[in-house]
């Protein structure tokens, strides 16, 4: 089994380290991943500078991009060959509702979906890495049932991976549909030295739709939480009504 290991942390980022150091044991391996932080950065593609890639002293290949270029190059020219997985994290922090839209880990995954290989993103509930090692000895274990289960090489597929932080026995994994947030917080705004109003992004909302089911009431009770995620954003359970009323407007091209 070959992985293409990719984050959005960086690649100097405990959660990748420790996701290499475990995935290596089940399988050969490869990371190629951001130089630098770029957490939110969804599926974006760097179009209008040039990439490089360079290597580190551990033999990680890193990126002065984003997480869904490292996925890209790797797999239209970089790497020479299709690997079988990709994996993306471990994320900082939980990705799970809204969130998801905004991940890079979760982007970066995606882009190995889009090139038609399965893919996972995984992530742990809280910030701060506590007990990352034994939320990559779990990524690693999963990844090898999924191989002995002959998931893996198939089919693409895309899972959504929240992992809690503690030393204790997990609980039962979860299947879970993504749950909801509130609006953002406002806007941050700062005055720079130079005299000039300075916005930052104010903290996400907190969960609005957070019942049985969802990847938040799994994580709040302990669980390990899994998503299965799609690409198409298709409203299919609107579409007769668009279809009605767009017929009564009678648009017409101009």
């Amino acid at each position: 089994m070959k992985i293409l290991i990719s984050n959005d942390d960086g690649y100097r980022a405990e959660g990748i380290v420790a996701l290499y150091h475990a995935l290596k044991q089940v399988a050969d391996v490869e990371v190629i991943a951001p130089e630098q932080n770029n957490s939110a950065k969804s599926n974006a593609l760097t179009l209008h500078s040039p990439l490089y890639v360079r290597q580190a002293e551990n033999g990680f290949k890193y990126v002065n991009g984003t997480p869904a270029d490292c996925v890209h190059i790797a797999l239209t020219g970089l790497l020479g060959y299709r690997p079988d997985l990709v994996v993306s994290g471990i994320n900082n922090g939980a990705n799970m509702g809204d969130d998801t839209l905004y991940s890079g880990t979760v982007g970066a995954a995606m882009e190995g979906y889009l090139f038609g290989i399965p893919a996972m993103a995984f992530s742990q509930t809280e910030k701060g890495w506590a007990y990352i090692d034994q939320a990559a000895e779990f990524a690693k274990n999963m990844v090898a049932q999924f191989d002995d289960a002959k998931l893996i090489g198939k089919s693409p597929w895309l899972l959504n991976i929240n992992i809690p932080n503690h030393s204790a026995e997990y609980k039962a994994p979860t299947l879970c549909r993504l749950g909801r947030r509130h609006a953002a917080e406002p806007v941050i705004q700062q005055m720079s030295p130079r005299g000039e109003t300075m916005y930052w992004i104010g903290s996400a909302g907190e969960a609005m739709d957070d019942g049985d089911g969802t990847d938040f009431h799994a994580a709040k009770n302990g669980h390990v939480t899994i998503t299965p995620l799609q690409v198409d954003l298709t409203d299919h359970e609107n579409a007769g009504f668009w279809a009605q009323n767009l017929a009564s407007l009678k648009i017409r091209e101009t």
